[in-house]
């Protein structure tokens, strides 16, 4: 089975009662949060509705919270390419 993965990009202040309706009703409420639903035809009609708000791919399965955690987590330490000459 696969899932939409989907991220709310854009906030949803100042928009129609019932754009805002869509986006609970998917478990959108903070922008960057990321949910997971199943591929049906019920949550692909709602991703239509608020398709300028959110970005939305197909994955195989929902991560965890510590999995997206992770994603988000830059690599360690630095590079120095080049001494800046003083």
């Amino acid at each position: 089975m696969s899932y939409f993965r989907i991220t709310l990009h854009r906030s949803a202040i100042g928009l129609p009662q019932r754009t805002r309706g869509v986006l609970a009703a998917l478990g959108l409420r903070k922008r960057c949060q990321t949910v997971f639903h199943p591929v049906t035809p019920d949550s692909a009609g709602m991703i239509l509705k608020v398709k300028e708000l959110v970005a939305v791919e197909e994955v195989a399965r929902p991560l965890t919270t510590k999995e997206l955690r992770e994603e988000r987590r830059p690599e360690p330490g630095f590079w120095v390419e080049r001494a800046v000459p003083r």
